[in-house]
């Protein structure tokens, strides 16, 4: 299987991901500013499934089986 043609699943992982951490990061601001234990409790599960998207392992068939 060629390399390129995980590149899709790869970019889709990363923008997964960093919309998470935007997110997570929105929610620390407002747990900041705004309300201070509601935003940090509902910013840590947030974290954490982003750090868990971006730790996912593509297996070789990139996970998406693609007809041929």
């Amino acid at each position: 299987m060629k390399a390129t043609e995980c590149i899709p699943q790869k970019i889709s992982k990363f923008i997964l991901g960093s919309f998470l951490l935007a997110a997570a990061s929105g929610l620390i601001i407002i747990g900041i500013t705004l309300l201070p234990v509601f935003g940090f409790i509902l910013a840590v599960p947030v974290i954490v499934l982003a750090i868990y998207i971006f730790r996912l392992h593509l297996s070789d068939q990139c996970e998406i089986d693609f007809p041929e």
